[in-house]
């Protein structure tokens, strides 16, 4: 290489590599409504799921799986398989849970805490930031690839019992929901979306 060619191609380094470096082709950050309307264009889907909890009084995290399925605007549906058969379907505002031979029917408006847990994954999925926005502070952090939606319950008496909620998600799809208590305790849910789903 010539001294010419030299000089020449040091320039060229030197801005291929503040290029790589500049905020100018990271990926652009992702807004809420933006988040929100890729969310809204899957008004169903099925996928399964993982989810272990942490609660302080065990040494070791209860694991659970199964499915789960949304039907939007309303419909949420969690079939878990093991370790033990379970059903929980929120159709409007009503719960129903199923395991064995029990079956309870419950109206959220009754249970606030569990009613706002569970809104937040529903309103999620169906892309609803008013729904949202009533119940929580929304953050949100990260690019279309790969964002972070922290939520913080807006009642006190919520947040008396859940800290926050944390979703991660890449693209127009929820990977993972993590719910941290109050109290400490904790639950982290893995959702693997079905290749069949919308």
């Amino acid at each position: 290489m010539t001294r010419l060619t030299r000089l020449h191609f040091r320039p060229c380094a030197l801005v291929w590599l503040a290029l790589l470096a500049s905020p100018l082709v990271q990926a652009a950050p992702l807004s809420i409504a933006q988040l929100m309307a890729g969310l809204a264009k899957h008004p169903q889907g099925a996928a399964t799921f993982t989810e272990k909890k942490f609660i302080s009084i065990l040494d070791q995290p209860v694991e659970s799986s199964g499915e789960l399925l949304f039907i939007a605007p309303a419909r949420l549906e969690k079939r878990t398989l093991k370790p033990k058969p379970e059903t929980m379907v929120l159709d409007g505002d009503t719960l129903t849970l199923e395991r064995g031979q029990r079956k309870h029917v419950l109206q959220l408006k009754d249970y606030p805490d569990v009613a706002s847990m569970i809104e937040s994954i529903r309103a999620t999925l169906a892309g609803d930031r008013k729904a949202l926005e009533r119940a929580y502070h929304l953050a949100l952090d990260g690019s279309a690839e790969r964002w972070t939606l922290v939520l913080t319950p807006l009642d006190p008496k919520v947040g008396a019992v859940i800290a926050r909620i944390r979703m991660e998600g890449v693209k127009d799809v929820v990977r993972s929901v993590e719910i941290l208590q109050a109290d400490g305790d904790s639950s982290l849910m893995t959702i693997e979306k079905r290749a069949s789903s919308q």
